[in-house]
């Protein structure tokens, strides 16, 4: 995560440039990588709702799909919010370590004042406004999944090894791809869309809600004519 203030401007520039969506520091977003059953009385809790074994993993991506966290440790049965809830960097935000700066989330997150989401019945041209720009400035951490799959083949195809090893290999696949961002190798797969499973939101809503710096965005930048 960008934590000089120059750095944290920087990127939320950038954020702002796709949409113009004020204050956006990072986006956060689950995906499954696909395993072999671990195995035990326990196995059961990394089938995912689509019937393979996975461990669920949460990444904040950047605007140049770099990865700026990442928690490799759920299995796939696991809620997308309870491993925000439970990770490092929900603390840091709660603890106004990035303040005034927020995340944007799919439908799967609860509102708060640092993690902004879509409306789920947007009523208004504002609100529709500000939908569009929401799912616009959250299509990065979409787009880094499917690019991280086909540049790491073994994150779609499944792992057959150890369940602490996998969870290594999907934290060292996240730091060479940063890599090869920062050596250019972009490679043409950059322009595809997002992975099929982020089409799909999971329209659940789980913990408290607070709107308040979503409804004064929307006040403030998508009223004006």
């Amino acid at each position: 995560m960008p934590e000089t203030e120059d750095q944290r401007r920087a990127v939320v520039l950038e954020f702002y440039n796709l949409a113009q969506l004020p204050g956006i520091i990072g986006a956060v977003d689950c995906t499954h990588i696909k395993i072999q059953s671990p195995g035990g009385e326990n196995a059961e809790v990394f089938r995912n709702r689509k019937s393979y074994f996975s461990i669920n993993t949460q990444i904040i991506g950047s605007f140049d799909l770099k990865i700026m966290d990442i928690v490799a440790r759920w299995p796939g049965s696991v809620h997308d919010t309870t491993i925000f809830n439970d990770s490092n960097i929900r603390g840091r935000f709660e603890n106004n370590k990035f303040s005034p700066y927020c995340l944007v989330g799919d439908g799967g997150y609860p509102c708060r004042v640092y993690l902004l989401t879509p409306l789920q019945d947007p009523q208004t041209l504002p609100q529709q406004r500000y939908n569009n720009a929401q799912i616009k400035t959250r299509n990065p951490v979409e787009r880094l999944f499917g690019v991280c799959k086909r540049r790491f083949p073994c994150l779609s195809l499944g792992m057959r090894l150890k369940l602490e090893t996998m969870c290594e290999v999907i934290v060292a696949t996240a730091v060479l791809h940063n890599m090869c961002l920062e050596q250019n190798d972009t490679i043409d797969f950059f322009e595809n869309g997002p992975e099929m499973e982020q089409i799909e939101e999971i329209q659940v809503r789980i913990g408290y809600q607070n709107t308040a710096t979503r409804d004064s965005i929307i006040s403030a930048i998508f009223t004006l004519p």
